[in-house]
């Protein structure tokens, strides 16, 4: 009698679920023996069951197929990176190339007064570019100034403090050189030693 096409979905009766699950194991690990006899491979098997049982197969040692799968993943993984980059390289190079191609015609039109004429495209390409390139020379020149600007605002705190000291200085010595009539013919320095306030 021949066997009836079994559905492919979770079977719902827990006992007959449990006795699929024994006969299939049982019979995967059995064709995976089969397998590495048969064709002199290298298997490594793992089953976890509904209930978190482990049950493994290797033919050399598991930690070695671990090991080894690691490795060979690990090389496909850097051998698509370098495959994109070198991908982007050319893009990137293509690209450069175009710019450049655009960028002589555009010199070589601003030269001849026209005569070698550009396509719309390119002059609009051109025009994209200049855009750019005038907008990171601004912002580096913006970049620049608000550097100066900070600079400036440290130099003037720094001076600030020396006019305060100073004004200080000038208090106390005219205090007491009323206070004193002696020290009335005493210097009085107007500068503040530069290792203090250095900038």
């Amino acid at each position: 009698m021949a066997r009836g096409k079994v559905q492919m979905r979770r079977i719902e009766n827990p006992v007959h679920r449990q006795v699929t699950f024994c006969k299939r194991r049982s019979g995967l690990l059995k064709k995976a023996k089969e397998l590495s006899v048969l064709c002199d491979a290298e298997i490594g098997l793992v089953i976890f069951s509904s209930h978190g049982k482990l049950y493994e197969l290797a033919t050399n040692g598991m930690q070695g197929l671990i090991e080894k799968y690691m490795k060979s993943t690990r090389c496909y993984v850097e051998e698509q990176a370098d495959e994109k980059q070198v991908l982007e390289s050319k893009m990137e190079v293509s690209m450069l190339k175009n710019e450049i191609d655009v960028l002589q015609k555009g010199l070589r039109y601003m030269f001849q007064g026209g005569a070698g004429k550009m396509t719309l495209d390119e002059l609009r390409i051109l025009e994209n570019n200049l855009e750019v390139w005038m907008y990171h020379i601004r912002s580096a020149k913006m970049d620049i100034m608000s550097q100066e600007i900070q600079l400036l605002k440290n130099k003037e705190g720094i001076l600030k403090a020396a006019n305060k000291c100073l004004q200080e200085q000038m208090e106390m010595q005219y205090i007491a050189a009323e206070t004193d009539p002696i020290m009335t013919n005493m210097p009085c320095p107007l500068t503040v030693q530069n290792e203090i306030y250095q900038y």
